[in-house]
């Protein structure tokens, strides 16, 4: 194909277009013929591009960015293409290509018919060149001519999308979408040529289904489909006892999964070339079933979280569990867990007889792999080395002895400058780790995504450098009240940063995020309520010492807390105000997308961010009030500063905390009721109805007190209409 200036975005040192005509092959996929990427006389371009320079900044952002991506002068005009295949096409390559259809009719108006043989005229063309191979395999290394590979070549005459396997079309698919420009009958894809391959062949989300609620099947889908469009390849379903085990009936009945639901999860995730890997517990983290007494004795401690090993029945229920799940999993990969058994040390070596702990930790691990193993599964386990129960930092001696064929997920979430003590470990083993980065959308109300961003990046850089063999973005819900769909930036942000080599542009990301995922009109409203939210909870966290949904219900007008706020009322002022802007380029992004599924749940942290910042900044008004009514106040001041400022019915501060409570409160249950099930709603319910009550009872106090006073009287401290009489 004949050039002129194109620009090159190359993140390999070799470029793609360096000849006038590309006849490049794809090396085979498990046997299968060698073919021409494209046959020659469909890659020459009618014109050559022109001599000045298009900067990929005169078109869409890309996420993620391609490895290598050219873009010359004209444009593919949507209006009248259709779609067609080289080879037949089978069920995989035929979804990629209707969804690339329904793309295109979204944006042009105009449908695009899809066709099995190759249309006349002006057509997309999809050439599949190897075998199927929709998902990852067990020992994949990404490379240019690799599985997940894809070539697409854009002119006004057409498009040509090769891949070696169904995966590398469905990536192509998802990139030519992110490059549509223009809507109606100016709709187009600008001329371009790209090149694409993944950083790491693994490229995961976890997602706790276990700690929180129960996630609706639904809501698991929706889920599965937003990660595909990032081209991650791996859902990683965390599970403790929340999937229906037979013959286990009384087993977290009321919260967990039927393995036909499991099965449906996982045809759906497939069909996006994701596979769905159990992410399972088989030492700590098993309280669900030591709760149930017939279970109780097989726990360390009474009715408690670890495994004791040595338990006569263990072996047995562990090759039951262990069976079943990998039966129900089609996944070559299996995820055993192993992490945070703080029990082995406290009793878990004298419940197992004396045996040594490091030994006890090391026989376990090998019986689990070991039975993971038979079942043709490639094992992954937590390693918590700098984390966690700290297993390989206590017993480096372990690192040298782990099983063959394993991988040791090494995890952090935290911001760190370096991430080498994760990794080196294990690498100077030979045990190829995994990297398990976070989300950070735990145990706050908005995700700290100043924390997940430096996180992601840092984590993965180093995955890079040490082998890492793939990326676990996780995303937990210890705090059992999350609302996830504004986390979704963090799912993306982690499934671009193990797709692309070049480090995510972090400054620009909200902005190209949002315009991928709402449009250019809406993104420049989103955006901006993004980075305001991540201020507001950042000010937010400093202001009420971080953690802060768990600070959501903490009494503002306890004498440490006043202290502090009293300290922080700057920071939680400005927490206030970022929070209200982000309101307000909510409510104007709403009334463009009135139908959008994530921008309530962003109005709602917003408005609970706004809640707790003016809980504590008006429980030091309140303190305030208290201070200038003084010991002998006279009437007036107590109807002044008590009464009428502090607890009056109508717009006094506590009234305004109780509106404001009760109102959240119902558009949390709405908010929960979308993307979970019941389980445990009613706990969380409980948050709230305690924090109106709180309110109440303190607003019915001072009005008692205000009823009886006469001038003479000495007002009581703050403290005592505090407590609960």
């Amino acid at each position: 194909m004949a050039l002129g200036n194109e620009v090159r975005h190359s993140t390999h040192s070799h470029e793609y277009f360096c000849n006038t005509t590309v006849n490049s092959t794809v090396p085979a996929v498990r046997g299968s013929r060698r073919r021409p990427l494209f046959r020659q006389r469909r890659l020459l371009l009618v014109a050559a591009f022109s001599s000045v320079t298009l900067a990929a900044a005169d078109h869409r952002p890309l996420l993620p960015l391609p490895q290598q991506i050219s873009y010359g002068p004209g444009q593919l005009v949507l209006t009248g293409v259709e779609i067609g295949f080289g080879p037949a096409p089978a069920d995989e390559d035929r979804f990629a290509a209707t969804e690339l259809a329904a793309a295109l009719f979204a944006a042009s108006g105009s449908q695009v018919a899809v066709r099995d043989g190759k249309p006349g005229g002006r057509a997309i063309i999809f050439q599949r060149t190897g075998e199927l191979a929709p998902l990852p395999l067990k020992d994949e290394a990404p490379s240019p001519e690799g599985r997940e590979s894809y070539r697409i070549a854009i002119s006004p005459a057409g498009v040509q999308i090769a891949a070696p396997s169904s995966a590398g079309l469905f990536y192509a698919v998802q990139t030519l979408k992110q490059m549509i420009e223009g809507h109606g009958p100016t709709a187009a894809l600008p001329e371009a040529r790209v090149h694409d391959w993944p950083a790491f062949a693994y490229r995961g989300f976890m997602m706790d289904l276990s700690h929180g609620s129960i996630m609706k099947e639904a809501e698991v889908r929706r889920q599965i489909d937003f990660l595909a469009r990032w081209k991650a390849n791996q859902y990683y379903f965390y599970s403790e006892a929340s999937i229906e085990l037979k013959g286990y009936p009384l087993v977290n009945r009321r919260g967990r999964y039927s393995q036909d639901e499991v099965r449906r999860i996982i045809e759906y995730a497939r069909q996006r070339h994701i596979d769905v890997v159990p992410c399972l517990e088989y030492y700590g983290h098993l309280h669900d079933f030591f709760r149930l007494e017939r279970y109780s004795s097989m726990a360390v401690l009474p009715h408690g979280v670890d495994l004791n090993p040595k338990h006569p029945q263990a072996d047995a229920v562990l090759k039951d569990w262990i069976g079943q799940m990998a039966a129900l999993f089609p996944s070559l990969w299996f995820h055993v867990g192993l992490d945070e058994p703080f029990e082995l040390e406290a009793a878990g070596a004298a419940a197992a007889g004396g045996v040594d702990p490091a030994e006890l930790f090391r026989q376990h691990l090998e019986k689990v792999t070991g039975l993971a193993l038979s079942h043709g599964k490639r094992v992954l386990f937590w390693a918590d080395i700098n984390s966690g129960a700290r297993i390989f930092n206590k017993y480096p001696q372990l690192i040298g002895r782990l099983p063959t064929d394993l991988v040791p997920v090494a995890w952090c979430y935290d911001d760190r400058p370096d991430y080498t003590s994760w990794l080196e470990p294990f690498e100077r083993a030979h045990k190829p780790p995994a990297v398990a980065t976070g989300i950070s959308a735990w145990n706050d109300i908005f995700p700290n995504y100043s924390v997940a961003f430096s996180n992601i990046d840092g984590f993965t850089a180093a995955g890079r450098k040490h082998g890492a063999i793939g990326v676990i973005n996780t995303g937990w819900t210890d705090d059992a009240q999350g609302i996830y769909r504004t986390a979704l930036p963090g799912l993306a942000y982690g499934a671009i940063a193990s797709w692309q080599n070049l480090p995510v542009d972090r400054p620009a990301f909200f902005r190209n995020y949002s315009r991928q995922m709402y449009g250019d009109d809406a993104a420049s409203e989103i955006a901006p309520a993004l980075a305001d939210l991540t201020k507001a909870r950042d000010l937010l966290a400093e202001g009420v010492g971080g953690s802060t949904m768990y600070r959501f219900w903490d009494d503002a007008l306890e004498p440490a807390q006043l202290v502090r706020t009293a300290a922080h009322r700057t920071q939680l002022s400005q927490a206030r105000l970022s929070a209200e802007d982000a309101m307000e380029h909510i409510d104007k992004a709403t009334q463009m997308l009135p139908g959008d599924y994530t921008l309530p749940s962003m109005m709602l942290k917003a408005e609970m961010i706004d809640y707790l910042g003016m809980k504590h900044l008006y429980a030091d008004d309140i303190a305030e009030f208290f201070r200038r009514a003084g010991l002998k106040p006279t009437s007036k001041q107590i109807w002044l500063y008590i009464e009428w400022e502090t607890s009056y019915e109508d717009h006094s501060h506590v009234s305004d905390l109780m509106d404001s409570i009760t109102s959240l409160k119902v558009d949390y249950e709405r908010a929960w009721k979308e993307e979970w099930t019941g389980y445990r709603l009613a706990s969380a319910l409980g948050r709230w109805d305690a924090e109106y009550e709180y309110w109440r009872s303190f607003q019915e106090r001072i009005q008692a007190f205000a009823r009886h006073f006469k001038d003479g009287d000495s007002l009581p401290p703050l403290e005592s209409f505090r407590q609960r009489q």
